[in-house]
């Protein structure tokens, strides 16, 4: 991968495209007032591009990516003016409850999780692939927008880079509220195109059985899913599906056995 920089950077921008090339075991070219376009030519590689107010990663076929709320703004304002979300209420999440995202992705759930759980709430996010973990983090670090409390609630979510089944293996009994899962659907909805680029990005080669398994044991509470209308999972696993009419995809729980 290439990093560079916005068309007329300054020295710290330079700086900074230097440094997160190393990070990211890239390879960093000055930008040269080049357009994107030739960057990639002349490189044949994906382009990263570090700007002063945001990233933004350039595939080859010319489509782009960078962080963003996507649905966490809207869904956030309805929260806010004490509507109900599908996500919480499967969830039951409450104040100061502690959840764990195992399939990260932009954070949009995550984001939403952590305006409910508040400042005495834990919200972490674990995320496969190492560049969308680091572009994550850093929007979640950096991201604007016009609702305070949705900032305040991104700024405390911790992003976890590395695989849900290890991670798992390293906690403790009972250790997290809620354990979530939004695996990469199977099937595409159009709704969501806007994230097209993310599967792209997204590593979806994790065991499922395994980590179900492991979640029943760190969840105090319940384990969540959620999934396309007609995946298999929530029967293969035994979720019980609180099931949505005009919903493409719905939520599954399971609840700890209790001793």
């Amino acid at each position: 991968m290439i990093v560079t920089t916005s068309y007329r950077p300054n020295e710290a921008t330079i700086s900074a495209a230097k440094k997160i090339s190393r990070t990211l075991n890239g390879r960093f070219s000055e930008r040269r007032k080049r357009p994107i376009r030739l960057i990639q030519e002349t490189e044949q590689d994906e382009v990263l591009v570090v700007g002063k107010e945001r990233f933004e990663l350039y595939f080859a076929d010319g489509e782009k990516f960078f962080f963003h709320p996507n649905s966490a703004m809207f869904r956030a304002k309805r929260l806010l003016k004490g509507e109900p979300d599908p996500f919480i209420e499967a969830a039951q999440l409450k104040p100061g409850d502690t959840l764990l995202d195992c399939t990260l992705g932009l954070g949009s759930d995550a984001m939403i999780a952590s305006l409910v759980t508040g400042e005495k709430g834990t919200v972490r996010g674990i995320e496969k692939s190492p560049l969308l973990a680091f572009l994550v983090e850093n929007g979640l670090e950096t991201w604007e927008t016009d609702l305070t409390p949705l900032n305040e609630a991104m700024r405390r979510i911790q992003v976890i880079q590395g695989d849900s089944l290890k991670h798992f293996q390293q906690l403790a009994d009972d250790s997290a509220d809620i354990v979530y899962f939004d695996p990469m659907f199977d099937e595409a909805i159009k709704e969501s195109d806007g994230i097209a680029p993310l599967r792209k990005l997204a590593h979806t080669d994790f065991s499922f059985a395994g980590c179900v398994s492991e979640a029943l044991r760190v969840a105090r509470k319940r384990v969540v899913l959620k999934d396309h209308w007609r995946s298999p999972r929530f029967e293969t696993y035994g979720f019980r599906v609180k099931r949505r009419k005009t919903a493409l995809f719905h939520y599954g729980v399971l609840e700890p056995e209790s001793e």
